[in-house]
C-alpha cells in the first residue's frame, strides 16, 4: 500500500509540481491537498495522511501554528518547505521545535545539481520520515537562561548545494546487532580534549536537546557537524547560543577551540581542526555529497587530536560520519551512536553501530547525561 501524503501550500502550482513528484513514485500517493494551515488541520482528521509537506507562509493560519496543532491533537511525520533565507531559516528552526521531522528548500535547484536529482531526494526524504513514530506534542519547552555573553556571529556562508546519496535502508539491517545499549553509570577513564558531533534529518532538535542540558563551566570544546544551508547554520548557532548556558557560533576561518563553546559548520563548506584545535574553513570539493561533512571534520579530528575525542553520530539519512568515525576509532578515540528509537531517521547512528564502532548506542534523552559521567564533570 502506498504512503498517503498530504500536501500543504498556498501556492496552486507548487502543490501541482510538488504532487506530481510524489505521485511519481509507486511507493508514494497524495491522497489529498490544502491551501492553508486551518485546512491542512483538517485534512489530517478526515484522510489520516501518512505524512504532511507543509509550507510555511501561509494565509488564514501558518504553516509553523498548523504545526503545533496538528502534534498536538494528530500527529503526524511533517516535511517542511522553506526559503533559503534567514528569516525562513528560524520559521523553519520554530517548525521542527513544534514537532515537525524534517525540512527541504523550496526552490529545488538548492538541493540538487540536476532535476532527477531533486525529484529522487524529494520521495527518499518522504519515504523515509513515513516510517517515523511520532508523539504529541504538548508544549514548546522553555528556553535555558542565558548567563553568558553571547559570541559574535560570523558573516553567512553561501547556500548548501549537497545531494544525499546511497541511503541506507533501516528494514535490510533489521537482523544486524547495534551497538551495546547505553547502561554505563560509570566514567570509562579516558581522558579527552574535544567533545564532536555529527547529524543530519532530526538533528537541529537532537543537538538542542543535548546542547541545553550542558552546564555553563563545560570543560571540553565542542565541535557540531549538522547538514545545513549556510544560512540555516548561522540562524540555528544563534538560537542555540540563546538557549544554552554554553556558548554557540558559527565556525570562522582561524577561531581557535575554547572550552564551553560549541563551534557549527557552516552550511555549504567543510570544517576541519588542526594543531592546537585552529579551525580551517574551506569550500571542499564538489563531488563531496555533504557541505559540511561529519567525515571531513573527524578526521581532521583524528590527526589533530588522536585518542582525545570523544564523538558522538546523531539522528541523519545516509552513513556521513563513519569513515571519519572509523579513524578516530583506530587512533583511540571513543565512538557514541543514538538509538534507534530515539532517532528521527536511523542511518548515520546505523552506519557507526553495523560497522562495529559504536561502543554504545545510546536514547537522546540520556546523551547529555552520559557526556557528564564520562567527563567526569561537576
Amino acid at each position: 500500500m502506498p504512503i498517503k501524503v498530504l500536501v500543504v501550500d498556498d501556492s496552486s502550482f507548487f502543490r501541482r509540481r510538488v504532487s506530481e513528484i510524489i505521485n511519481g513514485s509507486p511507493a508514494l500517493e497524495v491522497i489529498a491537498t490544502a491551501n492553508n494551515g486551518q485546512e491542512a488541520i483538517d485534512m489530517v482528521i478526515k484522510h489520516k495522511p501518512d505524512v504532511v509537506t507543509m509550507d510555511v507562509e501561509m494565509p488564514v493560519m501558518d504553516g509553523i501554528t498548523a504545526v503545533q496543532k496538528i502534534m498536538a491533537s494528530n500527529p503526524v511525520p511533517i516535511l517542511m518547505f522553506s526559503s533559503l533565507t534567514h528569516q525562513g531559516a528560524s520559521a523553519t528552526l520554530d517548525a521542527l521545535e513544534a514537532g515537525a521531522c524534517d525540512f527541504l528548500p523550496k526552490k529545488f535547484e538548492d538541493i540538487a545539481r540536476d532535476k532527477q536529482e531533486a525529484i529522487t531526494l524529494l520521495q527518499q526524504r518522504i519515504e523515509m520520515i513515513a516510517s517515523r513514530r511520532v508523539r504529541k506534542v504538548v508544549e514548546k519547552p522553555e528556553p535555558v537562561a542565558k548567563t553568558t555573553t553571547p559570541v559574535a556571529k560570523p558573516t553567512t556562508a553561501r547556500p548548501a548545494t549537497s545531494a544525499l546519496k546511497n541511503i541506507n535502508d533501516r528494514n535490510a539491517a533489521a537482523a544486524t546487532p547495534v551497538a551495546p545499549a547505553g547502561k554505563r553509570t560509570r566514567a570509562s577513564g579516558k581522558n579527552y580534549d574535544v567533545l564532536a558531533i555529527g547529524t543530519s534529518t532530526g538533528g537541529p532538535v537532537a543537538l538542542q536537546t543535548i546542547l541545553t542540558k550542558l552546564p555553563r563551566n563545560f570543560k571540553l570544546p565542542i565541535v557540531l557537524v549538522q547538514h545545513m544551508p549556510g544560512t540555516f547554520t548561522k540562524a540555528f548557532a544563534e538560537r542555540l547560543n540563546g538557549n544554552c548556558q554554553i556558548s554557540v557560533k558559527e565556525a570562522e576561518d582561524g577561531d581557535v577551540l575554547k572550552a564551553g563553546c560549541a563551534y557549527l559548520a557552516p552550511g555549504g563548506k567543510q570544517m576541519m581542526v588542526g594543531p592546537n584545535g585552529k579551525i580551517k574553513i574551506v569550500d571542499g570539493s564538489e563531488a563531496l555529497n555533504y557541505k559540511p561533512s561529519v567525515d571531513i571534520t573527524f578526521a581532521s579530528l583524528s590527526k589533530s587530536y588522536s585518542n582525545k575525542v570523544l564523538a558522538i553520530i546523531l539522528t541523519g539519512m545516509g552513513a556521513d560520519g563513519r569513515d571519519g568515525s572509523r579513524m578516530l576509532k583506530e587512533k583511540g578515540s571513543e565512538i557514541w551512536a543514538q538509538d534507534e528509537a530515539s532517532c528521527v531517521v536511523y542511518g548515520m547512528p546505523q552506519a557507526v553501530a553495523k560497522a562495529g564502532i559504536a561502543t554504545e548506542s545510546i536514547p537522546l534523552d540520556e546523551v547529555s547525561k552520559r557526556i557528564l559521567v564520562e567527563l567526569k564533570h561537576e
